[in-house]
């Protein structure tokens, strides 16, 4: 009988431990030693664990012990299931309290950022790990899927509300609308168009359109999403992957500008830049938290939403 032969098999847990030990040392001997077994006994239990499963698992010879092509496999999936066993007795027997999570990936925008910071200030004394991610929705959404992410926040133009809301059900994400709201343009005090009023898409067609580079919407095309986001008359475009460095050179270069969700003043005067509405720019966007159907809220998470919805209303209302 093969290994994925359909048979019921109840596996005990100690008989593949002495398997994976037996594989290890290449030695009934050694294993028996290792194991504090005697030899004899360690035999007998791998001989009925052999018969359990309806395969040769070593092929005994007076060099020692060796897997057959059978028992490789066999001992790839008891390895994997006794760290999996052995997690679950760190986590439940272990007297030492376990650490509270925290982990989310969100778009680039300070309103987020604020929340964060003033929730860290929350962490107590408690062993704690966070994650905070700035990511495009894509990979935000594959953060909860592969990554073991709780929370994530994805920003989408809201033309595409209804591919997001349908993707989203059918890979099983509760979602909320977090903020709704345009874009609205910053720039330095000494860019040349600062002084104006009412600003048209025309007066930026000769300066420095900065854009974060990986807008993308999962499963659309990039040319569709580049087309939709990345405006075809900017002549000069400068990508970048990060936040921080976006208003250094804002500050830098005054032939540069950027589209952004509402910036609270407190970033707007510490970099002394200007915030601009385009009268040309009607399009909104939708900031929305998702996380797993099911998934029950920690305390860390409730910590989080209260103070992300703080921020909101402070800096988008």
């Amino acid at each position: 009988m093969t290994w994925d032969a359909r048979k019921e098999i109840v596996l005990n847990i100690l008989h593949m431990k002495y398997a994976v030990e037996i594989a290890k040392t290449g030695s009934i001997s050694k294993a028996a030693e290792a194991l504090f077994i005697a030899q004899p006994n360690l035999s007998r239990c791998i001989k009925e664990l052999e018969n359990e499963l309806g395969i040769p698992i070593f092929e005994r010879s007076f060099k020692g012990m060796s897997l057959t092509p059978e028992g490789e496999e066999f001992i790839r999936y008891a390895s994997k299931a006794l760290q999996q066993i052995e997690a679950i007795e760190r986590k439940y027997r272990d007297p030492v309290p376990c650490n509270q999570t925290f982990s989310i990936s969100v778009p680039r925008a300070s309103y987020i950022a604020d929340a964060f910071a003033q929730f860290s200030r929350q962490l107590t004394n408690a062993p704690a790990e966070v994650y905070y991610m700035e990511t495009n929705s894509s990979r935000a959404i594959s953060n909860i899927l592969n990554e073991d992410y709780h929370l994530g926040i994805i920003r989408y133009a809201s033309i595409y509300d209804r591919y997001f809301k349908e993707m989203l059900e059918k890979k099983g994400f509760h979602y909320e609308l977090v903020a709704e709201f345009k874009y609205v343009l910053i720039m330095s005090r000494n860019c040349r168009i600062a002084g104006k009023e009412d600003i048209t898409l025309r007066d930026l067609d000769h300066l420095i359109e900065i854009t974060h580079g990986d807008p993308y919407v999962p499963s659309l095309p990039i040319t569709m999403v580049r087309k939709e986001e990345l405006a075809e008359n900017v002549k000069r475009r400068i990508f970048l992957f990060e936040r921080g460095g976006q208003f250094d050179l804002l500050v830098a270069n005054p032939e540069t500008y950027m589209w952004v969700s509402p910036l609270p003043q407190n970033i707007i005067d510490r970099y002394d830049l200007l915030q601009r509405k385009c009268v040309d720019n009607g399009r909104k966007y939708k900031d929305v938290l998702i996380y797993r159907q099911g998934y029950r809220l920690s305390t860390l998470d409730k910590q989080f939403i209260d103070e992300l919805c703080i921020s909101k209303r402070k800096w988008l209302s």
